[in-house]
């Protein structure tokens, strides 16, 4: 049974969705340790520190609200206060590059930082090497089912069975949509190699199969633990906190999955530019990335993700954005709003 607090969770995420809101939260840090199993390190933030403005997609609030208080105890993050700010990943960096006050931007997909480096609001060196190419933390795309598996979901072939429902939200505005069409598509053309068959399988997704499409993974999420759909494509580290949550799910990696790479970078107009940067560099030392793998996602950190290898099953077969010829590629033949081939399987099934 679905808890009151996840309950009244629920009511929130439907009335931000109905309404147009976005989700904001304040996290002063205090009361937890940035030392895994220590006792709480130093008082609440207070806001001695300024202020910093985080954007970013609308899972990963459960990872910031872990590695915030590590970041408090630093000398860096000492008395600095957070507003958070979480919504579907494309919504939020249009919002940002419209003008909205953000010191840290958190997106799922490349495409939305590379808006706010064009707008020269990101430094064009977001990615380098010294960072992780940008990425501190990502997933890979799990198929989650009903307690039990009723339905007895085992691959890809099996979300095409006769009247299956899938929930998985819209590609025009999640870039969660995104990686779980990706998955499927590279499995089915190889790598690429054999894009017909790919967007054969995805014609056939979508358009027999997929009745639900909310506008980011956290409202997907939503939707189906609501009673929605027979399966949810989503990221491991949402699956995970549903599971552990209590919800009445569980998760499952396909043998052939994709990686995602949910980049983040500190903006170059921010009021608060260096204490935004500090909390980026923070993301990636050990405390942090040790937190992060405990709370699900898969961490860039090669001796914290060996730490945590066992609680993250490996794929037969792992694709990767460069497999498909990179963001640039991929987001200009496929998703790119009337003229990519997956844009045009959407278009084709709302009429």
């Amino acid at each position: 049974m679905t808890s009151p607090l996840r309950r009244a969770h629920h009511r929130l995420v439907a009335l931000a969705a109905a309404t147009g809101l976005t989700l904001l939260t304040a996290c002063s840090g205090g009361g937890a340790s940035d030392t895994v199993g220590g006792a709480a390190s130093g008082a609440a933030a207070d806001g001695s520190g300024g202020t910093l403005n985080l954007y970013a997609f609308s899972v990963p609030k459960v990872g910031f609200d872990a590695v915030i208080p590590g970041f408090n105890a630093t000398s860096e993050g000492k008395g600095v206060t957070f507003q958070q700010s979480y919504g579907p990943s494309g919504d939020q960096s249009r919002k940002v590059a419209a003008g909205a006050a953000a010191d840290v931007v958190n997106f799922s997909v490349e495409p939305d930082m590379t808006r706010l480096v064009d707008a020269g609001l990101v430094s064009s060196d977001w990615n380098d090497a010294a960072h992780h190419q940008g990425v501190a933390f990502g997933s890979v795309v799990a198929i989650v089912v009903r307690k039990g598996n009723p339905k007895g979901i085992k691959t890809w072939d099996d979300l095409l069975k006769p009247g299956l429902e899938v929930v998985t939200p819209n590609p025009f505005s999640s870039g969660s949509a995104k990686w779980n069409l990706l998955a499927p598509y590279a499995a089915k053309s190889d790598g690429g190699a054999n894009p017909a068959a790919g967007l054969d399988y995805i014609s056939k997704l979508v358009t027999e199969h997929v009745k639900t499409q909310p506008k980011s993974g956290r409202e997907a999420s939503d939707a189906f633990l609501q009673g929605q759909g027979d399966v949810l494509l989503s990221y491991e580290n949402e699956a995970l906190f549903l599971e552990r949550a209590g919800d009445p799910v569980e998760h499952l990696i396909p043998e052939q999955s994709f990686r995602i790479d949910n980049p983040i970078a500190s903006t170059t107009k921010g009021a608060n530019v260096a204490k935004a940067k500090a909390f980026v560099d923070y993301l990636f030392t050990t405390p942090a990335q040790t937190v992060l793998a405990q709370k699900g996602f898969r961490v860039t950190d090669t001796a914290v993700a060996q730490q945590f290898a066992s609680s993250f099953p490996t794929p037969t077969k792992l694709y990767t954005i460069d497999d498909l010829g990179g963001w640039k590629k991929v987001d200009s033949t496929l998703f790119k709003k009337d003229v990519g081939t997956i844009a045009k399987i959407y278009d084709a099934a709302a009429k």
